[in-house]
């Protein structure tokens, strides 16, 4: 999410210089681009790792301040939420022997984090959005406690003027009212970076655009949000919606969200793309800049445009053009922010290598790029990639054809011939495009998801499920393979080891708990044990209060006595005395609770707030299971 070091001022008077400063550095860099003052003689590749923090049950942790602290290293960094970190890695020249460096250098790094994680009873995970991150991890209790992160959230919620709106519709749906930009803490993502030499940015830079629908189905990875199967990238809808400041008379008028695609290819100068976020986006952040930028161009310098990046790192294109400055030369590169963390370190690695290859052979017919892309046609292929992966069916040079097939047949061996151009060998090349290759004939990240989410589903709960799949994600991480070569995760393994993990009632509870009103007829408590083969149900008030619970016995004992039982309301069949615990009950200590007072079940209570139920049932599958 950017620099955490500001000084966020919020007077006029600041705003006002800060905006001179970044109309001064948009001069500075036309004035850099017309006297070709970028370095040409080196391209580098660089990445940033995001990564998520887990406790011993596989949920997010709250020690990324704590752990970043142990590490003691640059190249570390926080992120929005107190359960990431970012891994900043060292930029390489694009030569033979730099994918593999920065593996290693990410590996070396990762380990190292994991290590000092694991004195904490903590663990890393990797994953486009973790799949057991929930409702509760997504409040400002968890935001990071710096100065940027509160001052962005305030500010982004104080344009919006009321709550963010989510709404996500896959396979299942959901729909949230939330009052934070912390729904955008679930993202995570593996950002590869491409500097472009100076004659190439327009065209480099539509050709990322171009591409970007591929290159997502490819590597989509995060289909998973609060239990919920969504989109094969939900990621993309999400960020725009977690950050969505617009109100509904912006979206009338066409205002564009500052998570964006763009509206259209730029012509003649990347600065289209500044003027344009300038002229469009508000400025969130800003900061004291004391150089005037073209004064140091003409004093024969390297500017820093300070004023230009902050505001930059509040626009958040998926395809964003940055400025950069190494070894006092100024560069610009490609920053591609929509490949998501994970599978592993060696599937993003591939994902890098597939993109970077691919930007390398751009074809020389495309440089006026719209002449063969309709951009309409390009945008609609990156939402369709987001939705259905690599199952997707896009529109490309104005023919339909399937992501499988462009992938396959076109795409590989263009990156191919990218890499090859950059002096890569043969064997090399395949080390990382074969990782592509393999996908296609096996699973994406997604794809490996929501099968073995469907699968455990059929024999654990939600809650359950997610624990398992993101153990076992953790487990294949840490021997870095390749998704496309992870087996199927087997049911009567993971189960043995979810139960001998279960210490606590919330670890066994279903939250899933059919519910009726104390005002309902006794009628439908009836039908409803009979439909769902259930011997209790509990009754809550229309707060959410755990009021009293019907058994099928005492359904029984009043039909016996009252032939129009069923007109009954249930408030007046209920029992009020009702034993229940709470979420940290020992699961040993909730079954002698059953034992000695002869219940079949016990509901989970916060607050007198319903939070599930445990039955005699739940209890005698952990009793087998745990043998």
């Amino acid at each position: 999410m950017g620099e955490t070091s500001l000084k966020v001022k919020k007077t006029t008077s600041n705003h006002i210089k800060f905006v001179n400063a970044l109309l001064n550095d948009i001069e500075a860099l036309e004035m850099m681009i017309t006297a070709n003052l970028f370095e040409s003689d080196n391209i580098r590749i660089g990445a940033e790792q995001e990564v998520c923090i887990v406790n011993e049950d596989f949920k997010p942790a709250d020690n990324a301040i704590d752990l970043l602290d142990k590490i003691n290293h640059p190249q570390f960094t926080t992120e929005l939420a107190k359960y990431n970190i970012e891994i900043n890695l060292l930029p390489q020249l694009l030569q033979p022997g730099c994918f593999a460096a920065m593996e290693n250098d990410l590996l070396d790094k990762f380990h190292l984090a994991a290590n000092l994680a694991a004195t904490n009873n903590t663990k890393l995970v990797l994953a486009g959005i973790l799949p057991t991150i929930s409702r509760n991890e997504i409040s400002l209790e968890y935001l990071t406690p710096l100065e940027r992160y509160h001052m962005l959230s305030k500010k982004l919620r104080d344009i919006r003027g009321r709550q963010f709106d989510l709404y996500l519709k896959g396979v299942d749906e959901l729909h949230i009212r939330h009052d934070s930009i912390m729904f955008e803490a679930c993202n995570t993502s593996f950002q590869t970076h491409l500097q472009i030499a100076h004659d190439e940015f327009v065209p480099a830079y539509n050709w990322a655009l171009a591409i970007s629908a591929p290159v997502l189905a490819i590597s989509s990875n995060s289909p998973l949000l609060l239990g919920k199967e969504l989109w094969s990238e939900i990621r993309i809808a999400l960020f725009q919606q977690s950050i969505d400041t617009r109100h509904s008379i912006d979206e009338i008028r066409e205002q564009r969200p500052r998570v964006t695609f763009g509206k259209d290819w730029i012509y003649n100068s990347i600065t289209e793309i500044y003027k344009e976020d300038i002229t469009r986006f508000e400025v969130l952040i800003n900061d004291d800049i004391n150089e005037n930028s073209v004064e140091t161009i003409q004093s024969g310098n390297v500017p820093q445009l300070r004023a230009l990046r902050l505001h930059n790192g509040t626009i958040y294109r998926w395809n964003r053009m940055c400025y950069g400055i190494t070894d006092n030369k100024p560069h610009m590169r490609i920053e591609c922010r929509y490949i998501p963390a994970g599978p592993s370190i060696q599937d993003e690695i591939a994902n890098a290598a597939f993109w970077v290859g691919l930007m390398k052979a751009r074809p020389e017919n495309v440089k006026k790029i719209w002449e063969h892309f309709d951009f309409k046609d390009v945008k609609s292929n990156f939402f369709k990639a987001a939705r259905s992966g690599v199952e997707s069916v896009f529109v490309w040079r104005g023919k339909t054809i399937s992501a499988h097939d462009l992938i396959k047949n076109e795409l590989l061996p263009l990156a191919h011939e990218g890499l090859k151009n950059c002096g890569f060998s043969n064997e090399e090349i395949y080390v990382y495009l074969g990782t592509i290759e393999k996908r296609l004939s096996s699973s994406t990240g997604s794809q490996w998801q929501v099968r073995n989410f469907r699968n455990l589903k059929k024999e654990m709960n939600v809650s359950d499920a997610l624990n398992a799949l993101t153990e076992f994600m953790h487990d294949q991480q840490k021997q870095n393979t390749a998704v496309c070569a992870w087996p199927d995760i087997q049911i009567p393994a993971a189960l043995k080891k979810q139960v001998a993990n279960m210490r606590i009632v919330k670890q066994l509870m279903s939250s899933d708990v059919i519910t009726v009103f104390p005002d309902d007829p006794a009628a439908l408590v009836d039908q409803i044990m009979k439909w769902h083969d259930v011997n209790h149900i509990v009754v809550e008030d229309r707060k959410g209060n755990l009021v009293g619970v019907v058994t099928s016995g005492r359904i029984a004992e009043i039909a016996e006595i009252n032939p129009l039982f069923g007109e009954l309301p249930v408030k007046k069949i209920m029992r009020k005395d009702i034993t229940t615990i709470s979420p940290e009950t020992e699961i040993t200590d909730a079954l002698e609770i059953m034992k000695n007072l002869w219940i079949s079940s016990l509901p989970v209570v916060t607050n007198n707030k319903l939070m599930g139920i445990v039955t005699k049932n739940d209890m005698l599958r952990w009793m087998a299971l745990k043998g």
